[in-house]
């Protein structure tokens, strides 16, 4: 009898992190799905199913050799969200095989982070507050001498992707000029957004906020640092919100401890962080804990993204939602699975 399988490996995730009970009878609806969430699913687990394998949700290993044994294989969902190393690509275009992973998901709940940081480091709001608990608070202007408004600040993006443009559409109320730099983008697309293309140097010395939204890659890896950092205007406030790999870290923190500017990240080199990492008494740096993304409802829309993209493809249609892997720009990505949701 023929069967259509449906392997679901979704670590660092789960099941019921991802899906609403109204997705996974969906999900339940493709075929016969076999799960394995408390640990990686087995080597010898995945070599007996491929045959029969239609679908895959999750980052299991999927290198030529194995795509060859899949002869039914229709896409693979990387439902946590990264293009990781771990596939063959280019075999996938061969074979008509769609890469997925419904990155964009956490786009909204990370954008709306970002403004919130961004606002704190502004206005000094968390340094406010530690300062009145520690009793020497400053009333009206003299707690504002270091402070700036956010409106009409100039704001620069590194990286427009789902992030960047996200966070693009939610300040337009606060009427920033804003530079963006992403080498991966013609100016056309960055300029329909309103904003205007920027080359680094530009861009870190000239606003007076900055985002980083960029992926990291094997071009990219450290490219923000002490060099970098020593550009920017004394007191601007720079918010690292999509992988550490980004920054050379160490610099990053030094310039956050002379009180030259200011940080707020919400992601590290390694997590969890040690809870005697000398970071955590660092001044100058608002901290959040690998969590701007992971609302309730983002993540249930990674379930629900990921199993409307794959009701399409059993049907013989593309998928609308998913974001789509390609191997030029897949082979340069350094992305690797989190460890923590």
């Amino acid at each position: 009898m023929s069967r259509n399988v449906i392997l679901v490996d979704p670590l660092p995730r789960t099941v019921d992190l991802i899906m609403e009970r109204s997705v996974k009878e969906r999900l339940h609806a493709l075929g016969e799905v076999v799960i394995c969430e408390d640990r990686q699913m087995p080597a010898e687990q995945i070599d007996e199913l491929l045959p029969d394998t239609v679908l895959i949700f999750g980052q299991t290993d999927m290198p030529r050799e194995r795509l060859d044994r899949a002869q039914k294989l229709k896409a693979i969902i990387n439902v946590e969200s990264n293009f990781i190393p771990n596939i063959d690509y280019q075999a996938c275009v061969e074979r008509g095989i769609w890469v997925l992973a419904p990155a964009s998901a956490f786009a909204a709940p990370v954008a709306e982070a970002s403004l919130a940081m961004a606002i704190d480091l502004a206005r000094g709001i968390t340094q406010a507050d530690r300062e009145f608990r520690l009793g020497i608070e400053q009333y009206g202007l003299a707690g504002n001498e270091t402070t700036f408004r956010f409106a009409g600040a100039s704001v620069g993006i590194i990286g427009f992707g789902d992030l960047g443009r996200q966070l693009r559409e939610l300040i337009r109320p606060f009427r920033n000029h804003v530079r963006v730099f992403d080498p991966w983008l013609p100016s056309e697309i960055i300029e329909r957004a309103d904003c205007a293309p920027a080359i680094l140097d530009e861009l870190l010395s000239e606003s007076q906020v900055i985002f980083v939204f960029a992926s990291v890659t094997s071009e990219n890896e450290g490219f923000i640092g002490a060099r970098e950092f020593a550009m920017m205007k004394p007191g601007a406030a720079f918010l690292l919100m999509s992988r550490a790999a980004v920054v050379d870290f160490p610099a990053m923190v030094e310039a956050a401890a002379s009180g030259r500017i200011r940080v707020a990240t919400d992601v590290f080199p390694e997590e969890p962080v040690a809870a005697d990492d000398p970071i955590r008494s660092v001044p100058g740096i608002l901290f959040s804990a690998h969590r701007t993304g992971g609302t309730r409802d983002a993540l249930y829309a990674l379930g629900s993204m990921a199993v409307a993209d794959a009701e399409l493809i059993m049907k013989g249609l593309p998928p609308q939602l998913c974001r789509r892997a390609d191997p030029a720009t897949a082979a340069r990505l350094k992305s690797k699975p989190v460890s923590v949701t």
